[in-house]
């Protein structure tokens, strides 16, 4: 049961956290959407933003969806245990979260525009749970790669969090970062909802719009 696994609703340390493996549990591919390569560099001009939001299922095919987004892959970040497995993940004791990585053309696509899809398509103020998948692989994180988009975050967050307010929810729980680390999931959890159509989606955001604020200003 949920509650016999003290995992699920703290992390692990480094000393309790699984040892993990030092070889990647994925191979590599191209994106069964986009056709992009899902492993590699960053081309040049791209950007890149590591993304928690519950299950990753829904999260990867919300962001492939969108203009400028040239390849997403799902993974795990912001824990220990290096290399991990899904089922090492679901443990708890990795520390991780479930995350989708997501490379984009900001000329195309604004930092803006990604983090008002987030803060909109799911409940930021869960903590270690996202709606009725509960534990500490789910809960909400934004992995950025530098401090400039460090601080577009803050502010973002900032700013929804005065919305959220002003609709009677509670504060943001939503783990933010500058963390480059992201390991690839499994091969067959990659593009999981275009392989299954009918699968699993657990994405149900608060109702509170990131695209307005307060007065109505664009976050």
């Amino acid at each position: 049961m949920f509650f016999d696994n003290p995992f699920k609703s703290r992390l692990p340390n480094s000393d309790e956290a699984l040892a993990g493996r030092g070889t990647a549990v994925f191979a590599g591919g191209n994106h069964a959407v986009l056709g992009s390569a899902l492993t590699g560099s960053v081309p040049k001009g791209m950007k890149q933003i590591v993304l928690g939001l519950g299950c990753f299922w829904g999260a990867e095919q919300l962001f492939w969806k969108l203009p400028g987004v040239h390849v997403t892959a799902v993974g795990y970040a912001g824990g220990v245990t290096p290399n991990p497995t899904y089922e090492e993940t679901c443990s708890g004791l990795t520390g991780h979260t479930e995350v989708v990585l997501l490379v984009y053309d900001p000329a195309k696509l604004a930092l803006d525009n990604v983090l008002t899809t987030f803060w909109q398509a799911h409940d930021p103020t869960q903590g270690f749970r996202q709606g009725n998948d509960r534990g500490t692989q789910y809960r909400s994180a934004i992995f950025v790669m530098d401090d400039d988009d460090l601080a577009i975050v803050t502010a973002s967050a900032e700013q929804y969090q005065k919305a959220l307010a002003k609709a009677g929810l509670g504060q943001i729980t939503t783990e933010i970062a500058v963390n480059d680390q992201f390991y690839y999931a499994e091969d067959y959890h990659q593009q999981y909802l275009h392989k299954v159509p009918n699968g699993y989606c657990g994405l149900q955001g608060t109702g509170v719009s990131a695209g307005q604020v307060g007065d109505n200003k664009k976050i």
